[in-house]
């Protein structure tokens, strides 16, 4: 199928386990999805890492994107993100090398600044918990493996340096903007973790950009909760689940599996989660067609990204695919922020 008109459409996974289910059943669920998303002309599928967190069962995103790679043909894949400070950079670079060269022009190495997880978790990492200060340094080291000036005096990734990825640069802050801008690297904003500052990020992203061989001007997506039913009410009945997770996220920390739908209608929620929800859940996308097209026009124009992204969790398979179908409905109205084409070489 075609892609759809307006801004491309992007998926962002966090393979969500929901009571009831199992990690193993989320990775599938994952992988059977990715085809029909591809048929629907999304134009690339991206999943998270977390560790030690039993309701996400991404732990692994080389591993993960190169099984959704191989059960499609155009879909860029890659990962939202590989949290760098967890890894050596070596190890990343053979990983996503090695896709690239099995998938070539088709993957996609987003990374991120913090270690998104405990410090205990870290240790097992084999990596020292809180390396945001190293960061910059990491990441300059793992581009290097992909374009080696003198390879007589530096490790050879095998086969990264002649299977290059497209590096992007995740945030969810004005900070990770400027790095991302001062590299010259495609940008990613998390406005479904910071929705309040997608604006100003973009902006400074687009102002301090310096041009770089990857990338000769300014590009941004950013990834929003999305979730579109037949209307307003069934979209927020969907949705609920999830956004009850985000409460015990804040509350208790890891827990098993995200709510089914019956556990969240038994849950009295207090005031301050009411309003922790309205201020997380108000600027996303959540909602029927004509709500949902309304809200990313209105967030293109607010941000000019030039891509959307879609984190979808909701408790039923069927569900998850319905919305996607519907967000594709709903994005075609959507005027593009950039010229049509632009998009093509990432």
């Amino acid at each position: 199928m075609t892609r759809p008109a307006g801004p491309p459409l992007s998926v962002l996974d966090v393979a969500p386990v929901f009571e009831g289910g199992s990690a193993t059943q989320a990775l599938r669920d994952t992988v059977a999805l990715a085809p029909r998303v591809e048929e629907l002309g999304y134009h690339r599928y991206w999943v998270a890492e977390h560790h030690n967190t039993p309701s996400l069962a991404t732990s692994t995103p080389a591993v993960l994107a190169g099984r959704i790679a191989a059960a499609t043909s155009t879909l860029r894949v890659g990962s939202g993100g590989v949290l760098l400070p967890n890894h050596a950079p070596l190890v990343v670079a053979e990983q996503f090398g090695t896709l690239e060269a099995l998938f070539p022009g088709r993957v996609d190495l987003g990374l991120g600044r913090a270690p998104g997880t405990d410090p205990t978790t870290a240790r097992a990492l084999r990596r020292t918990p809180g390396g945001d200060e190293h960061f910059e340094g990491q990441l300059r080291e793992l581009s290097g493996y992909f374009a080696p000036t003198d390879p007589g005096s530096w490790v050879l990734a095998v086969p990264a340096a002649d299977s290059r990825p497209e590096l992007w640069l995740l945030g969810s802050s004005p900070a990770s903007a400027g790095l991302a801008a001062a590299l010259g690297l495609p940008y990613a904003f998390a406005h479904h973790i910071n929705p309040h500052a997608s604006t100003a990020a973009l902006r400074h992203y687009r102002a301090a950009f310096r041009p770089s061989p990857q990338l000769d001007r300014p590009y941004a997506l950013i990834s929003v909760i999305a979730t579109v039913a037949d209307s307003d009410q069934a979209a927020a009945r969907a949705a609920a689940p999830y956004l009850l997770g985000k409460i015990w996220m804040r509350t208790i920390g890891s827990f098993d599996a995200f709510p089914s739908a019956d556990t969240e209608r038994a849950h009295a929620y207090n005031q301050a989660e009411r309003a922790f929800l309205e201020d997380l859940a108000a600027p996303q996308a959540i909602g029927g067609v004509d709500t949902v097209r309304r809200r990313l026009a209105g967030l293109v124009e607010a941000t000019g990204a030039d891509e959307l992204m879609a984190l979808t969790v909701v408790p039923d398979q069927a569900d998850r695919l319905r919305s996607f179908e519907l967000l594709a409905s709903a994005a075609t109205a959507v005027s593009p922020a950039t010229e049509p084409g632009i998009s093509a070489r990432l």
